[in-house]
């Protein structure tokens, strides 16, 4: 039997002229504390000139109900926030992720 993964996509508009340091905050900040919350499953951060998504994947709906009321999410939330990078709304959504596959290796 196959596991039920959930998707949260975090969609999102950066300063463009502030892309690397948006892409060092994502490795230096937001990665290691995704990897640190419970039920975390995996990440793909996406990003095409200004517009940006963040597709983690979690074990289930309660991992990400933790996630949003996690001391460490709302943490980096404030600090990315703080940062000055990000431009317009950001807005979040959840789907069942009903396939996956990545090869062995991949984006290593």
């Amino acid at each position: 039997m196959t596991q039920r993964l959930l998707a949260r996509i975090w969609h999102t508009e950066i300063d463009p002229g502030r892309a690397d340091d948006y892409e060092r905050f994502a490795r230096q900040v937001s990665l290691p504390m995704f990897e640190a919350q419970p039920g975390f499953a995996g990440v793909l951060m996406l990003r095409d000139g200004a517009r940006c998504q963040v597709i983690t994947l979690w074990e289930s709906s309660e991992a990400i109900d933790a996630l949003n009321s996690s001391p460490t999410y709302r943490a980096t939330v404030e600090r990315i926030l703080a940062e000055g990078f990000l431009r317009g709304e950001q807005h979040v959504e959840t789907l069942d992720a009903h396939l996956l596959s990545v090869a062995q290796g991949a984006g290593s």
